[in-house]
């Protein structure tokens, strides 16, 4: 297949078996790639029989087991990586890979995804994917080396190291300092809910939980290395297509503004609209970080230069010094940590925020549920729900940002107050009494964008397949103007509760589900005519616009599929307590989302059962997904 290597790489850990197998053809051209993909894979029979009780208890075939009874930290839950046609090529912004399996900390169906260099490493090396089952006895890294078979090396010197040590000595291990790793850090070794899988330095993919499962596995690294290059169907048709492409993203406003500060160009931006949360989301921004969490001030204060992905002309990544800290080089705060270790927490020192995010990096942590649980934590404390004698005789007190550099460390190691955070806001919330006050969705932390400042996020926290995932449905940047008419996304009143709201968002939550499957970096997002000419330059498949709706629903649809059969029930769409609270002073304008509308319209457009919120038969036959789980 044009766009694709054509094969997918096989590791059983339990007995040690590396081999190769083809790609699933039909597979890839129903769902791309990335998250798509490995979704259907993970879907499969073969791969994931206690999703299918008649492959292992003799039931009639096709009897579907609802819920699955796999550990997400068991031996039997498959760990796949995978990439998408656009990974490797000269597209800009495609360096990226995703990780997909039933997720530790939401139960349903997890997913990460990463930038750098990993992903068009993995296919220069000659693989579209790998595929991880059962668990190491002793612990292991993998070398995928174009050139050399794939292989399993002993790991017992590497764990418990960080993620920046990890990466040093598995290329240093192989001789070979152009491999790109992946990897684990002490977080996921201890099977913390929400440890990430990191690669290039602070590079991670995040969410969900993902760096647990392979900590579960045994697994440290993965590195990869080679020189292959993808086939393309129509050079000439990609080359024109590629040409556009970089002259529009030269132009576009929004592409210069991240350029220019990173994705903390939005602090300024975001707390104009309510967007920015504070004080565990019961404020709209704070007003005495306004001079010292924004891109101009670590601008002028701790960077040091732009860091780019894979062929991405925009370098969103920051690279700074940290001298408060001794620091003189390490990965610089994105927006999301940014303002989770910020203004979250009543927190005002950039230095020290960007620490927190340092140390998140170097323990292989999902920055958005740390900042978000320890969050919570400092809620509670503050509340009265719990006290020094809870916390090891620490006082959480807004903006003390040297307790939550402590709390990080303890969270990774699993050790003092960190135990009860290790695994989410939601465990803590329960473990005093108050679960309704963790502001979470399918166990999964809300991240630094507000549906109290853009409706249309309500949607998208309540029904993306991963929980809360302001990624799964970037409605915030739609309602500022980024549209693609090609699929009716349209921009509109940002504070609307209506059934084309409704309409809009579902369609770019699918739209973000094709794009997770190409893969192509959201902050890249060239005009509905280059992607659909890149799309058949690569693979040469001729799509027209139906078609790519028709996929991108496909994708969309097979996850939420998924989530039904691992126990996912109409009461886990919804928003927490806390976000349903008027916020009166602030860019909200003390607006609140009316959640049961959105969700009647959201179920009466999507085709699902309004009782149940699952895909109506009749909804998964119009797509081809009839028969994907019985």
């Amino acid at each position: 297949m044009h766009g694709y290597m054509g094969k997918i790489l096989r590791v059983d850990l339990s007995n040690g078996r590396i081999w190769d197998e083809p790609l699933n053809e039909a597979y890839a051209r129903a769902f791309v790639g990335g998250s798509g993909l490995a979704a259907r894979y993970l879907a499969d029979p073969a791969l994931y029989p206690s999703m299918y009780p008649s492959l292992n208890s003799g039931g009639a075939s096709g009897q579907v087991l609802a819920g699955g009874d796999t550990d997400p930290l068991g031996p039997e839950n498959p760990l796949i990586f995978m990439t998408g046609p656009f990974v490797g090529t000269q597209t800009p912004a495609a360096g990226r890979y995703a990780v997909v399996a039933r997720s530790p900390q939401t139960g349903f169906t997890g997913e990460a995804n990463g930038g750098g260099f990993f992903g068009p490493a993995l296919r220069q090396a000659g693989y579209d994917g790998i595929i991880i089952t059962g668990r190491a006895e002793t612990p292991m890294y993998l070398s995928v080396v174009e050139g050399k078979p794939a292989a399993l090396h002993p790991a017992d010197q590497l764990w418990g190291l960080d993620s920046y040590q990890t990466q040093a000595r598995v290329k240093e291990a192989l001789g070979q300092p152009n491999a790109r790793v992946a990897c684990i850090g002490p977080a996921g070794e201890n099977l913390v809910r929400y440890a990430a899988v990191m690669n290039d330095h602070g590079r991670a993919a995040a969410r969900t939980g993902m760096g647990a499962v392979m900590g579960s596995k045994q697994l440290k690294a993965i590195a990869a290395y080679g020189r292959a290059k993808v086939p393309i169907a129509d050079e000439e048709g990609f080359k024109t297509a590629l040409r556009e492409t970089f002259r529009i993203a030269a132009d576009d406003v929004s592409a210069q503004m991240m350029r220019l500060g990173g994705t903390m160009f939005y602090m300024d931006i975001g707390a104009m609209y309510g967007d920015v949360p504070a004080i565990y989301y019961t404020q709209s921004g704070l007003p005495e970080a306004a001079e010292t969490l924004n891109a101009g001030h670590m601008a002028d204060t701790i960077l040091d230069r732009a860091v780019a992905c894979y062929r991405c002309p925009i370098a969103c990544g920051r690279e700074v010094h940290l001298d408060s800290f001794a620091e003189p080089k390490v990965d610089g705060p994105e927006y999301e940590t940014a303002v989770g270790f910020g203004p979250l927490l009543g927190a005002t020192d950039l230095e020290g925020v960007a620490y927190a995010g340092h140390l998140c990096n170097l323990h292989g942590l999902d920055t958005i549920s740390t900042s978000s649980t320890i969050a919570f934590a400092f809620y509670l404390f503050d509340q009265g729900l719990i006290t020094q004698a809870d916390t090891g005789g620490m006082a959480l007190e807004w903006g003390d940002l040297p307790t939550v550099h402590a709390l990080i460390g303890q969270i990774a190691r699993r050790e003092g107050f960190g135990v009860l955070l290790a695994d989410g806001a939601l465990a803590l919330g329960r473990r005093f009494g108050v679960p309704e006050l963790a502001v979470q969705v399918k166990n999964l932390e809300v991240p630094m964008h507000d549906p109290r400042a853009f409706g249309g996020l309500a949607i998208v926290y309540a029904t993306a397949t991963r929980g809360a995932d302001h990624m799964s449905g970037d409605v915030y940047m739609t309602d500022q103007g980024r549209v693609l008419p090609e699929l009716g996304i349209d921009f509109g009143d940002r504070q609307e509760d209506s059934l084309e709201k409704a309409r809009i968002v579902a369609r770019l939550m699918d739209w973000r589900a094709l794009t997770n499957s190409l893969i192509l970096c959201h902050f890249e997002d060239p005009p509905g005519p280059q992607i659909l000419g890149l799309i058949n330059g690569v693979t040469g498949w001729g799509w027209d616009w139906p078609a790519v709706q028709r996929t991108a629903e496909r994708i969309f649809t097979l996850k939420r599929l998924l989530n039904h059969r691992f126990g996912m029930t109409r009461a886990d769409d919804r928003l927490p307590k806390l976000l349903t609270q008027p916020i009166a002073e602030g860019g909200t304008g003390g607006y609140v989302p009316d959640v049961e509308k959105l969700l009647t319209f959201t179920y009466e457009v999507r085709g699902y059962d309004p009782d149940t919120g699952a895909p109506t038969p009749e909804k998964l036959a119009e797509l081809g997904l009839a028969d994907v789980l019985g």
